[in-house]
């Protein structure tokens, strides 16, 4: 197996996590202040938890809330400086933690320098190559990710665009990543990241690239680009759907294709939760939280979870400014100042983390259906070694059970 299939990922989304401003108002706001620290004192309770790999959001200097950057070359300035973002990979190899950046390379802010000179130096600049600009327009208007008008689409045509993306890769990847998670990849073309990964993979071949698909075909996505993985936003869906409005038929008939993309070689990564969306606990309530988990640690795919989701947090995803706030949190000092009141919650992500590092077939595992009803789902899972689980789901009792090929229970939950 190769390193990543033995991964399992504590997502964080920094300035959140560290208590940055990410609307910053003033110079003060901005100004140089080392946050990333913090996140030093919570590597050993992401052992503790049983995670293995630190997924990152975004570091680099922006605007204001990260995915608008406007220097790919350094760490933005309210969580630090690549001082401490070398401390930050130091300790968490110390610990055999890989570390995993996000790569917005979709768009770029609209204070970024390489923007900003286009638009002063007019459209037979280099710079303006780099952009899809209208010139007709007067004032020249580019063309922007989903309607946000501060966050400026690259020209994924232009090979200086691969160039680019190229040399940011390799720069962070010589700084001591793992790979990079790669936002709004369903909204570029996949030849560009063929180019793209063709000028990385020689000198990095054990980097692992994973695309944000929330849509479109994913097997066809990845043969197309070469990346190693897409976020299975379809599961993640047809997980906390099934579990929300008892209808369990959803979940297997999604299992069902997730089991035909594993046959065809992709092992997505798979989650309940990002920084993208309502909370688990919030969209399922807290008594189905232990389903959601159950069907995350026993199915195929590289598992990620999301700070916060593993003490229980709720937070509601809201389609406006600030909408984000409630899902990406400041986390305290330290684990000792969280609430008692998660402790719960988070043996049992202990517990599933260590059913599948005990299994690590699960990895590549299939799902059989064994009996099926809107409240009541059992299911086999098998390895390629002719490995097997049973899991059984019941709604009606809030409870589940994970069993051997043998019968013997491996985990039950109060209920079963």
């Amino acid at each position: 197996m190769r390193w990543f299939e033995h991964a399992i990922w504590w997502q964080v989304y920094p300035l959140g996590f560290t208590g940055a401003p990410v609307r910053p108002s003033s110079e003060e706001e901005r100004a140089l202040t080392h946050r990333l620290g913090h996140l030093h004192n919570w590597l050993d309770y992401a052992q503790r938890l049983g995670t293995n790999g630190l997924l990152l959001g975004p570091v680099f200097s922006s605007s204001t809330h990260g995915y608008d950057t406007t220097d790919h070359f350094s760490i933005d300035p309210r969580l630090g400086d690549e001082a401490d973002f070398d401390k930050l990979i130091a300790a968490c190899r110390e610990r055999g933690i890989v570390v995993l950046l996000d790569g917005v390379f979709n768009h770029v802010g609209d204070q970024h320098p390489l923007y900003r000179a286009a638009l002063a130096n007019g459209p037979d600049s280099d710079e303006a190559k780099l952009f899809r600009i209208d010139w007709d327009q007067n004032p020249p208007r580019a063309a922007v990710f989903e309607g946000h008008g501060s966050l400026v689409s690259l020209n994924h045509d232009e090979p200086a665009v691969a160039d680019l993306v190229a040399d940011v890769m390799r720069h962070w990847l010589r700084r001591g990543i793992h790979g990079w998670r790669l936002d709004a990849a369903y909204a570029i073309k996949p030849e560009f990241w063929q180019d793209v990964l063709a000028k990385v993979r020689p000198e990095f071949g054990e980097a692992w690239f994973v695309g944000e698909m929330i849509h479109g075909d994913y097997a066809d996505y990845v043969r197309r680009s070469g990346l190693d993985s897409i976020t299975q936003y379809e599961l993640w869906k047809a997980t906390w759907s099934s579990l929300k409005d008892t209808n369990l038929f959803e979940l297997d008939w999604t299992l069902q294709r997730h089991n035909g993309w594993l046959d065809g070689g992709l092992v997505p990564q798979t989650f309940v939760g990002n920084h993208d969306v309502t909370r688990i606990a919030s969209l399922v309530g807290h008594e189905r939280v232990t389903a959601a988990l159950t069907v995350l640690f026993t199915v195929g795919g590289i598992p990620s979870l999301y700070y916060g989701d593993e003490q229980g947090f709720t937070g509601t995803k809201f389609e406006r400014l600030g909408g984000d706030d409630e899902v990406r949190p400041t986390f305290p000092e330290n684990p000792d100042l969280l609430s008692p009141l998660g402790e719960p919650i988070f043996r049992l992500h202990q517990d599933l983390i260590g059913l599948r590092r005990r299994n690590p077939w699960l990895v590549h595992a299939r799902t059989e259906k064994l009996e099926l009803r809107n409240e009541f789902y059992r299911y086999a899972v098998h390895g390629p070694a002719g490995e097997r689980l049973e899991v059984t789901l019941d709604l009606a009792g809030n409870g589940i059970r994970i069993q051997d090929g043998n019968g013997e229970p491996l985990l039950v939950s109060p209920g079963s």
